[in-house]
């Protein structure tokens, strides 16, 4: 390096200096409530993991059978572990027919003889592993990711097929059962590898999942068939065993229809992990990448202070405020942030970084108010969380930038919205979102969402909500999905109600109208809060934040797998 490079290398100081103090009464505060939340989000998922309880746990083992999650255990690398997805998936739906754990089917990425994997695990302990609506739908979305980044995908498959009683919301739509198959013909058709253990039942429908897969591996004792013995009683007179009709071994000389008879568990795990042992390694994408060292690398300042950043408390999704540099700055390597136009639209912060190596560009909501200098010249303070037109301006030449250059995005949200009113009308607000909007829209490099505390109304849209296709999307407990913030949202509602009430004749007393608040408030709360979300799939996972740099190197490192990025076409542009 010649000396007048050095110097001017040399004075670049990109490191983001941190001011968060974790000792403050306010810090302490917020990590006791956050730590909380984190505690009862786990215990929650800890219950989840048990599938359909002990009982059907024994009743598996019986049948010499492990669960869901102690082959999973079997099929991973020592010392590693299953980075789980939509582990909420229909949490708190189907109550009538006793619940789906975890929608009956566990799914996440993990490592397997060294290769990063999307692992499909139906859970026989609920169930029998049988499909409900969620099901299907947690099965697509974990295809999707698949699909997006090229990862090598297994299906460990022990289920009785769809559940009957609610066959019409699993069935006919485009995003129900059917599609699971379309999508195992369209991965193998972009070359993703799809390894199928069978064992346990694979019955009428789902009997096309495994044979449509590159291999097809099967334990004795198990059942792959179109009907079962019954079913084929009842429609066509013949009395068949269910090992006569779709065992193993048949599969295995008759048929030719299994490429592997395992004897147990145990060795079609084995047989699983030497196969995608044997796997070969494709191109990688084009995307920045440098040699990372774990611990040189890291970030400067300790993730634990991320439990300090901001009130837990839901009431405060909207109104909390904090330096959004004190985040970043615990999740890039080194703590190094090159912040594009930090003095222009400050509401909204975007910048290059690199996580674990592999060059990133950042948008961030700002939750700190920050002045701000109009085109007319007037000085004015602009509200933490809120998207205005210079901010939407400089996000959309931002995302713009990070596609011509080839660099994926990631999204922080904690936004309110847009700007309203006249000021805000005047400047082109709706002219400069919708810029935004289709930035991220067309938008061809891997985007990666977060969601910190509150992703209110077309603020979602812009930061790269679910609608807009993120590769993965992820929720701190204090997420919150709403078209607006609770309390606002509440008192609309109330009013609403309250004239419809007295357009019947019907005037409720001020005790009414605060029950009625009360009650509305609770609902929209409810409906409002990431577990909420998680069970619809509209997050991926619900992270610790600590641990919100891991999880951002483990999406990374899958969306690395895919070496195409089709061409960015930005459309047509307001200007």
């Amino acid at each position: 390096m010649s000396a007048p490079e050095s110097s001017v290398s040399a004075k670049l100081n990109n490191t983001l200096a941190s001011k968060l103090d974790s000792s403050s009464h306010r810090a302490r505060n917020n990590a006791m409530g956050m730590m909380a939340l984190v505690a009862s989000i786990r215990e929650q998922e800890n219950q989840i993991r048990e599938g359909g309880g002990a009982k059907a746990v024994e009743a598996q083992h019986a049948k010499k059978r492990l669960t869901a999650r102690e082959r999973i255990a079997l099929l991973l690398d020592p010392e590693t572990q299953l980075f789980e997805l939509s582990s909420f998936a229909a949490f708190n739906m189907y109550e009538e027919w006793g619940g789906a754990p975890s929608a009956g089917v566990v799914t996440g990425l993990g490592r397997v003889a060294g290769k990063l994997c999307m692992i499909i695990a139906n859970d026989a302990t609920v169930k029998a592993g049988a499909f409900f609506p969620m099901t299907a739908k947690k099965v697509i979305r974990a295809q999707t990711i698949a699909m997006e980044s090229r990862i090598p995908t297994l299906y460990l498959v022990d289920s009785a097929g769809i559940f009957l009683p609610l066959q019409e919301d699993v069935f006919p739509d485009q995003d129900d059962f059917g599609r699971i198959f379309r999508n195992n013909a369209v991965m193998s058709a972009a070359g993703i590898p799809q390894i199928t253990a069978i064992m346990g039942m694979c019955v009428a429908g789902g009997a096309y999942l495994p044979v449509m897969t590159d291999h097809v591996l099967m334990t004795e004792g198990s059942g792959l068939f179109l009907a079962g013995p019954a079913l084929v009683q009842a429609a066509i007179g013949q009395k068949y065993s269910a090992e006569e009709l779709g065992g193993a071994t048949m599969h295995a000389e008759i048929s030719g229809t299994v490429d592997f008879k395992e004897p147990n568990d145990h060795l079609c795990i084995a047989r699983l992990r030497s196969l995608v042992a044997k796997i070969g390694q494709g191109k990688q994408a084009p995307f920045s990448q440098v040699p990372f060292h774990s611990e040189k690398d890291a970030p400067k300042y300790a993730a634990s202070d991320l439990y300090s950043l901001l009130d837990p408390d839901p009431a405060k999704a909207a109104v909390n405020a904090y330096d959004t540099h004190e985040l970043i700055a615990r999740i890039v390597d080194k703590s190094e942030f090159d912040e594009y136009r930090p003095d222009y639209g400050r509401t909204l912060i975007c910048g290059y970084a690199r996580i674990a190596g592999t060059a990133v560009g950042i948008v961030a909501n700002q939750k700190t108010s920050q002045p701000q200098t109009s085109h007319t010249g007037e000085k004015r303070v602009e509200f933490g969380g809120v998207i205005y037109a210079e901010s939407a301006e400089k996000a959309a030449r931002f995302i713009m930038d990070c596609n011509q250059n080839l660099v994926p995005l990631i999204f922080l949200h904690d936004v309110n919205g847009f700007m309203v009113g006249r000021d805000a009308e005047w400047s082109g607000i709706i002219r400069a979102g919708a810029k935004m909007v289709t930035a991220v829209s067309n938008s061809t490099v891997p985007k990666i969402s977060v969601i910190i505390g509150g992703s209110f109304g077309a603020g979602n849209y812009a930061m790269c909500g679910k609608a807009y296709d993120p590769r993965f999307i992820f929720a701190w407990p204090t997420a919150r999905y709403a078209v607006m913030s609770g309390a606002s949202a509440a008192n609309t509602l109330v009013e609403i109600k309250i004239r419809q009430l007295e357009r019947g004749g019907k005037k409720l007393s001020d005790e009414e109208k605060q029950e009625l608040l009360a009650s509305i408030k609770a609902t929209y709360e409810e409906q409002t809060d990431c577990r909420y979300a998680a069970a619809r799939l509209w997050v991926d996972a619900i992270i610790d934040p600590a641990k919100t740099r891991e999880a951002l190197m483990t999406a990374l490192e899958a969306a690395s797998l895919n070496p195409d990025v089709p061409k960015f076409n930005v459309g047509i542009l307001q200007t």
